[in-house]
């Protein structure tokens, strides 16, 4: 028998086209960049960036900070730039700006990083999942100025430790593994502690290094940490969160290794609770990416791993599709259409940089968003750059 290789052909294009998600004008603001089609090492600098992956905005006139990944440290500014390759205001994570390496090339401490991946508000400060350190880490208050130590440490009795799990063979409420995503909304805090497959809720902003949280989602028990629970893909289970948003009373929780966005109608659900409706997926059994096919469409997903809020708007970064989905909130149901897009020409278009040089309006495996003031931050990881593009009206 003769299998065929080729891939089906691509879908007609829609009509009408899809209404923009972004300002279709392009990002008023590039930080970073890729300079080159072929990979070249990028040199740590004030204005270089190496696979970023998250990004925290505070507000127009507030610190802006952004987890440059490959070269394990956090950039900040003063302020979101303006200007397309603004050099970093601050460096939190390396003993200088041209310098790079695991923990600044020394042992762990508070100012150290290893992957750092999702960055977010907590209360009046900043939290960080300092990924590859098995832990995240706390500022009470928004760091403005070059290698200011965290306050606290989650997943970890101190500074100095960076076991997964603590180094026991089993999770535990204090425990964390290869955490990747973080976000803070009032007094709450939620962590996709992503290698062991769920997220992690504090009822309270954490006050003590090493907190224990107060409640589990994805698995039965705080000890469990097997994908999808042990057990066949359902509702309540994960196998790859990372970005974490709030919208209109609905907790969304990007399950990238599951190919869809799981979400709660509560900002609270009791542990192991399933989620109430599904984006990316037909339904709770379904985790194949793009619905089972090759060519995406509005209602497909690919390997999601950034969600964020924006008004009455959810954004995702359909990563693996190398574009940005949006849904109003009105229209949120399991395996429900998106109506607007960013970084493709279609809903049936996918690609790298739209399988083309990269271009200022082009994306390339965008990580983590994050909004205020009708401002969106992306992390164009694969890019290796920040955009800071308008809401499209």
């Amino acid at each position: 028998m003769r299998v065929s290789l080729q891939a089906a052909p691509r879908p007609a294009l829609p009509m009408p086209p899809p209404a923009p998600l972004l300002d279709p004008a392009g990002p008023s603001t590039v930080l970073g960049g890729q300079t080159s089609e072929l990979p070249v090492p990028v040199t740590p600098s004030r204005t270089s960036l190496f696979g970023p992956r998250g990004v925290c905005l505070a507000g127009p006139d507030r610190p802006f900070w952004v987890a440059d990944t490959g070269h394990h440290r956090l950039l900040g500014w003063r302020r979101p730039p303006s200007a397309d390759g603004t050099p970093a205001d601050w460096l939190i994570g390396q003993p200088a700006f041209g310098r790079e390496g695991r923990n600044g090339q020394g042992p762990a401490n508070a100012a150290s990083l290893n992957v750092p991946t999702g960055i977010a508000r907590c209360g009046r400060g900043l939290a960080v999942a300092d990924a590859w350190n098995h832990r995240v880490l706390i500022w009470q208050d928004l760091p403005q100025a070059s290698h200011q130590p965290a306050d606290l440490v989650l997943g970890q009795a101190g500074f100095g430790e960076v076991l997964a799990n603590r180094g026991q063979a089993e999770a535990g409420a204090d425990t964390l593994n290869w955490c990747y995503g973080v976000h803070a909304e009032g007094d709450r805090l939620y962590v996709a502690d992503t290698g062991n497959r769920r997220v992690l809720i504090w009822d309270r902003l954490p006050v003590v290094n090493g907190q224990s949280a107060d409640a589990v989602l994805g698995q039965a028990g705080f000890a469990s940490h097997d994908e999808n629970g042990g057990a066949a893909p359902a509702a309540g289970s994960l196998r790859w969160p990372h970005q974490i948003a709030l919208i209109g009373g609905w907790l969304a929780v990007a399950d990238a290794g599951n190919n869809r966005l799981l979400l709660w109608r509560s900002p609270r659900p009791a542990s192991n609770q399933p989620a109430d409706l599904i984006l990316g997926q037909a339904d709770a059994a379904a985790t194949e990416h793009n619905r089972s096919r090759y060519w995406p469409d509005a209602a497909a997903l690919n390997m999601p791993y950034g969600v964020a809020a924006a008004g009455g708007r959810l954004i995702v970064a359909d990563t693996a599709n190398s574009r940005l989905l949006g849904w109003r909130v009105e229209e949120l149901a399991t395996g429900a259409a998106a109506s607007l897009l960013t970084g493709q020409p279609d809903f049936a278009a996918k690609g790298d940089n739209r399988w083309q040089a990269v271009a200022r309006d082009s994306l390339c495996w965008p990580y983590a968003v994050a909004v205020a003031d009708g401002l969106v931050a992306i992390a164009d990881s694969g890019n290796n750059r920040i955009l800071l593009w308008r809401l499209a009206s």
